[in-house]
C-alpha cells in the first residue's frame, strides 16, 4: 500500500498543542462537546485527553471531586487528578503524542488550508526496508518498527513534521525520518560525533575503498551537506600538506573545539597509532604529535574519552594479529601510556564496545576473533587497574561483533551487529549501575539496523535524547539515517508497560441512568492508559505511581532524599577540602624535595667532575712510576754491571802484584828475567 508522507514545518509548542486541542475538540468551540469527542476517541484515550488537557491548561487538579451520582464527571476529575504535579509542558507533549497515535494525519487534516510541500515517500507494511532512489539520493522510507513483548508490532503510517529532532513524537521505535540534501556515500566502520546538533561522518570503507571525505548532517532540519575540508601544511620550513590518508575502523572524539579520528586501517599502515584532528572554526585538518610510547597501529579498537583522557582497547594491527592491550592517551599533554593491569583480560579481540560508568569503570561487551563472535561482558576499574568478570541479570543478547553503542545516563544502549550467520535484530539496553539487560526494540529481515559497522550517536532536543544511527554493512553498504527516542520504560529490567485495556466500555456520551457499575468501568478502562502516561513522566527511580498515593507523600519522599543528597555532599566537599589540601602540602613538599634533589645533583656532578681529574692525575702518576721502576731496575743493573768489572779488575790486578813478590822471596826470577 503506497500512501503520501506530508512534511511540514508545523507550529512549535505551545502552539502546536492548541492546535492539537482544537482539532480534538477541547478549546471550547463547537465541536467540543462530550458527545462529539466520545465518537471520535474511545472511552479511555477520551479520559486521558481531558485530563491532559486540563493539566496543561489549568494546572494540578485542586478542584473538589464531583458528586459520587455522576460516573462521568467523577472518572473524567479521577483522570486528572492522577497526574499529580504533572508540568504544563509535558501534559501538552503528552497530548499530542496520544492524539497523533490515535490519528496520525491530524494535523494536515486540521490545516488543509495552508499550502505545505509533500513528499513522495513510499510506505508499506513489510518488513523490509527499501529506498526510493531520487535523482541518486536515497531516501529511506518513512517507517516504524517496534517490538511490544517480544512481537513485532503492526508497522503504522505516520505524517512526520520537519522540526529534526523535535519530530520524534513515538517512543522506543525506530524510524527513518526525512533527510534532505546530497546523501554521503555508502559506507561502513566509518565514524561518527555529535556536536552542538550536528552530526559529521567521516571516512569508512566502501566497496573495500577507504574514504577520507567529511559530511555533517544538521540535526534540525534533516539536511546532509559535504564539508570541504584543507589540510595544514606540516610547518613553515616545510610547506607540503600533511597525507590525511583515507581510513576505515578508526574512532571520532569531539574534544573541546576539534574531532579527533583515532587509529583506523590505511591503504599504507603506519608504525603506530595517528591522531589526526579537525579543527571545526578553521575547517582544516592537522595530525598531531604525541609523545611517549605509542600502540601499534590499528583498527576495530574501542576509544573511550574518560575526563581528559582516552582508553583504547584491543582491535586488530595491520598483520590481522588480534590484541587486547589497554592504552591511555591524556589529551592535554599528548602522552601514551600503557595500561599494566591485573586480572583475567578479555581475550583478544576486535569490533565490540565499551563505555565508561561513573568516570571509572570502564565496560567491553562482545567483539569478534577470526572464528568467533562473544557476549562476554567486562569491567576494567581505572583507579585499581584490575579486570573482572561482573554478574549479569536479565537475559544477555546473542553474541555479536561490529555492533555500535552508546551511553544516555547509566544505560547503556547497544545496536547492530551480528555473528557469522545471522545480523543482531534487538536494540538491547544495560542499566550500568544494576548490570541489568532489556531489550528496547526489534526490527525484521536485513534492514541496516542489523548491520555491521553502523555508527550510533545522542542528540537532544528540548531535554529529551535521541539515538540516530548511520550507514552499515548487511549484504550491501547503506546511507541511510534511523532515529529512536528512548523512554523511561526502556531502563527497567523488563518491559514493563501495562498492556492497554481494550475499549470495551461504552462511549462516554452514551450513559443513561448511571451506576457504580458504569463508574467501575470508567475507571477499569482507562487505568491502564493513565498509568502507562505516569510512567512515561516519573523517574524509574521510584516507585510506580498509584491513584492512591498522594502528592505530599512523594514531595516528603524527594526532600528526604534531597536532605541526604545534601549531606553527602557536604561530606564529599568537605573530604574534597581536606584532599586539596593534602594535595597541596603534597605539592609543597615535593617542590622541597625538588629542589634539595637538584642541589645534590649539582653537587654531585661537581664531585664527578673533581673525581674524574683525580683519576686523570692517578693514571699519569702511575705512568710515571711504573717508568721510574724501569730506569731504577736499569740502574741497579748497571751498578751490578760496574761493580762486577771493578770487582775483576781488582781481582787481576791483585793476581799480577801478588805473584812478582812471592816469586822474588821463593828465589824464582820474575818471566821477564827469563827474557834476558
Amino acid at each position: 500500500m503506497a500512501t503520501m508522507a506530508r512534511a511540514n514545518s508545523g507550529p512549535a509548542y505551545p502552539e502546536r498543542f492548541y492546535a492539537a486541542a482544537s482539532y480534538a475538540g477541547f478549546d471550547g468551540s463547537p465541536n467540543s462537546n462530550t458527545k462529539d469527542i466520545a465518537s471520535r476517541f474511545s472511552n479511555d484515550v477520551a479520559l486521558i485527553l481531558y485530563a491532559l488537557y486540563q493539566q496543561a491548561t489549568v494546572g494540578p487538579c485542586n478542584v473538589p471531586k464531583p458528586s459520587s451520582w455522576s460516573p462521568v464527571e467523577h472518572s473524567k476529575w479521577k483522570s486528572w487528578q492522577q497526574l499529580g504535579n504533572m508540568v504544563s509542558t509535558e501534559a501538552m507533549r503528552l497530548f499530542v503524542k496520544i492524539l497523533e497515535e490515535e490519528e496520525p494525519g491530524w494535523y494536515s487534516r486540521a490545516s488543509n488550508s495552508v499550502s505545505e510541500p509533500v513528499i513522495d515517500v513510499q510506505m508499506n507494511h513489510n518488513s523490509n526496508v527499501e529506498p526510493i532512489i531520487e535523482n541518486r539520493n536515497s531516501f529511506a522510507e518513512t517507517k516504524i518498527i517496534s517490538a511490544e513483548n517480544g512481537g513485532l508490532m503492526e508497522t503504522q503510517d505516520k505524517d512526520v513534521v520537519s522540526e529534526g529532532l523535535g519530530s520524534i513524537v513515538v517512543y522506543d521505535k525506530w524510524i527513518s525520518p526525512p533527510v534532505i540534501g546530497q546523501h554521503p556515500k555508502a559506507r561502513y566502520q566509518h565514524g561518527a560525533a555529535v556536536v552542538q546538533d550536528k552530526m559529521y561522518i567521516y571516512g569508512g570503507n566502501h566497496n573495500g575503498r577507504y574514504l577520507n571525505d567529511l559530511h555533517v548532517l544538521d540535526l534540525r532540519s534533516w539536511t546532509w551537506s559535504k564539508v570541504e575540508a584543507k589540510v595544514v601544511p606540516k610547518s613553515v620550513e616545510s610547506p607540503s600538506p600533511v597525507n590525511i590518508a583515507p581510513c576505515a575502523g578508526h574512532s571520532l572524539i569531539p574534544w573541546e573545539n576539534k574531532l579527533l579520528s583515532i587509529a583506523g586501517h590505511t591503504k599504507v599502515p603506519s608504525e603506530t597509532i595517528q591522531v589526526k584532528a579537525f579543527d571545526l572554526q578553521t575547517g582544516t585538518w592537522s595530525v598531531l604529535n604525541t609523545y611517549g610510547k605509542a600502540p601499534v597501529s590499528r583498527a576495530g579498537q574501542s576509544v573511550t574519552l574518560v575526563g581528559t583522557t582516552l582508553v583504547i582497547f584491543g582491535g586488530q594491527d595491520a598483520k590481522r594479529t588480534l590484541l587486547n592491550d589497554l592504552h591511555i592517551l591524556n589529551l592535554e599533554t599528548m602522552t601514551w601510556n600503557e595500561i599494566d593491569a591485573v586480572g583475567a583480560p578479555p581475550s583478544p579481540r576486535a569490533d565490540h564496545a565499551a563505555a565508561i560508568h561513573a568516570e571509572r569503570y570502564l565496560l567491553v561487551f562482545g567483539g569478534g576473533s577470526h572464528a568467533t563472535c562473544f557476549n562476554d561482558l567486562h569491567v576494567f576499574d581505572l583507579q585499581a587497574m584490575e579486570w573482572s568478570r561482573p554478574t549479569q541479570q536479565g537475559e544477555i543478547p546473542t553474541p555479536r561483533a561490529g555492533h555500535t553503542s552508546v551511553t544516555v545516563g547509566e544505560n547503556w544502549f547497544i545496536v547492530g551487529g551480528g555473528d557469522n550467520k545471522n545480523g543482531a535484530l534487538e536494540t538491547v539496553v544495560l542499566n550500568m549501575s544494576t548490570l541489568a539487560w532489556s531489550v528496547v526494540a526489534s526490527v525484521e529481515g536485513r534492514v541496516p539496523l542489523a548491520s555491521e559497522g553502523l555508527s550510533l550517536v545522542v542528540g537532544s532536543f528540548n531535554g529529551e535524547d535521541m539515538l540516530i544511527s548511520f550507514g552499515g554493512y548487511n549484504g550491501h553498504y547503506n546511507n541511510e539515517v534511523n532515529v529512536l527516542k528512548p523512554s523511561h520504560k526502556s531502563t527497567l529490567q523488563s518491559k514493563m508497560m501495562e498492556a492497554r485495556v481494550p475499549d470495551s466500555v461504552s462511549a462516554i456520551h452514551n450513559v443513561t441512568n448511571p451506576t457504580r457499575d458504569l463508574e467501575s468501568e470508567f475507571e477499569v478502562g482507562h487505568e491502564g492508559k493513565i498509568r502507562e502516561i505516569v510512567m512515561d513522566n516519573i523517574d524509574t527511580g521510584h516507585q510506580k505511581f498509584e491513584g492512591e498515593e498522594s502528592t505530599e507523600r512523594i514531595i516528603a519522599t524527594l526532600k528526604v532524599e534531597k536532605e541526604e543528597l545534601e549531606s553527602s555532599l557536604n561530606k564529599e566537599k568537605l573530604q574534597s577540602l581536606q584532599l586539596k589540601q593534602e594535595l597541596a602540602e603534597a605539592k609543597a613538599q615535593n617542590s622541597d624535595l625538588h629542589k634539595e634533589l637538584q642541589t645534590i645533583r649539582s653537587q654531585l656532578a661537581a664531585e664527578q667532575s673533581r673525581c674524574f681529574k683525580l683519576e686523570v692525575d692517578v693514571a699519569e702518576q702511575r705512568q710515571k712510576l711504573q717508568t721510574m721502576e724501569t730506569l731504577q731496575k736499569e740502574l741497579e743493573l748497571l751498578q751490578r754491571q760496574k761493580a762486577a768489572s771493578e770487582q775483576a779488575a781488582l781481582n787481576a790486578k791483585q793476581r799480577q802484584g801478588s805473584g812478582g813478590v812471592w816469586g822474588w822471596l821463593a828465589g824464582s826470577p820474575p818471566q821477564n828475567a827469563d827474557n834476558i
